[in-house]
């Protein structure tokens, strides 16, 4: 009886094994562009190539010395140069780089031939999100990382549960028609970063002072993931990418909520604030811009100094203006990135929150005299 148990244990365990190994992907993501199409042929193209050159000359290595050993009454011979098998081993090789070299070649040229596109969207790269621009639309947007805190920390010893996309979920998606060609101009606001969707077959980094650019036609509705695959400092894993590829109808219908939206949002830098107004709406920019590095609650991690009890926080607020406007080492600037009513939140909530009571309120008109200064 013990034995047939065992037995049926270790059958549900090579079950399960297998089950698992069945699940466990070893290739490049399935393209859902022609040019994917293209990299996925040319990666297994090379692979076999590859795999052949392996075979045949660790075969015929391994048999020479099974064939010719010591042991069998073989002896060493002694011989020079041969001329025939120099121009053998020089003119195969060759051919055999020829035939790996023109394929690649094409698929290269393709991936940088940028004309034709149908609409363009300029990718700035920051610490650590996306910015976007529809210079086609007038639309723009950044893209942060959406998973919650509390599935990426392990509070109190209590493994949280985590969803299936997991680290790869932003809060705004990247929005494109399926097939169109969209080109894409990406540059960086502060260190290099790239910008990676595998089932694109697209690849391209974004460095700061640079426009490089780049193209891709999805031939598939879809949702598509990627992420920043350039080590671009200490949250580099907490910016994602998330292209959503839908028909032209909901393509259009979402650029009109978008425009609808910017309005709705759209700030009035002439407008005076009360103190809880401001507040309210500097902890929705704090959470969205500062509190990866910060934290939420504003004790600082590493490199990244605690804004509770900060001299910087609670000095002279002219000090915290410059320095959200200008940044500091690993301190972003934000006056490219956030409006001046944005940084007169960001500055007000941190003034008056947890054991900061400053009681101070920072209105838009200050940063936008401190812009001129």
């Amino acid at each position: 009886m013990k034995k047939r148990a065992s037995w049926s244990f270790a059958a549900l365990a090579l079950g399960t094994s297998l089950s698992a190994l069945a699940d466990y992907k070893l290739n490049l993501q399935t393209p859902v562009t022609k040019l994917g199409e293209e990299v996925y042929d040319l990666h297994t193209f090379l692979l076999v190539i590859c795999s052949v050159i392996f075979v045949v000359v660790f075969g015929a290595m391994f048999y020479s010395i099974f064939k010719h050993r010591k042991a069998a009454g073989h002896k060493a011979a002694n011989f020079h140069e041969s001329t025939t098998v120099e121009i053998v081993w020089t003119i195969i090789p060759a051919l055999i780089l020829v035939a790996m070299a023109w394929p690649a070649t094409k698929v290269i040229i393709a991936q940088k031939d940028t004309r034709g596109a149908d609409m363009t969207i300029k990718v700035t790269g920051y610490q650590w999100k996306w910015g976007y621009d529809y210079l086609d639309e007038g639309i723009s947007f950044h893209s942060r990382l959406a998973t919650p805190q509390e599935q990426y920390e392990n509070y109190e010893g209590q493994k949280p549960v985590r969803n299936a996309d997991y680290m790869l979920e932003v809060d705004n998606p990247v929005v494109v028609p399926v097939g169109k060609r969209v080109r894409l101009l990406l540059t960086a606001n502060d260190v290099i970063h790239s910008w990676w969707v595998p089932a694109f077959a697209v690849k391209q980094d974004a460095i700061p002072g640079y426009i490089r650019d780049t193209w891709f036609k999805a031939e598939k509705e879809g949702v598509y993931r990627g992420q920043c695959v350039e080590l671009c400092g200490k949250d580099h894993g907490f910016m994602p990418i998330v292209v959503n590829v839908v028909s032209q109808e909901k393509y259009d219908a979402w650029v009109g909520e978008q425009k609808k939206l910017m309005a709705a949002n759209q700030d009035d830098p002439n407008k005076v604030w009360t103190l809880p107004e401001m507040v309210a709406r500097g902890q929705k920019v704090y959470d969205s811009n500062c509190a990866i590095c910060h934290q939420a609650n504003g004790k600082g991690q590493g490199a990244f100094p605690a804004l509770d009890g900060s001299k910087m926080v609670v000095g002279p607020k002219a000090d915290q203006v410059h320095l959200l406007l200008k940044g500091k080492g690993a301190m972003p600037a934000w006056e490219k990135t956030l409006s001046d009513t944005e940084i007169a939140a960001a500055i007000t909530f941190t003034r008056n929150s947890w054991g900061n009571k400053t009681g101070e309120l920072i209105q838009p008109a200050e940063i936008k005299a401190a812009r001129s200064m």
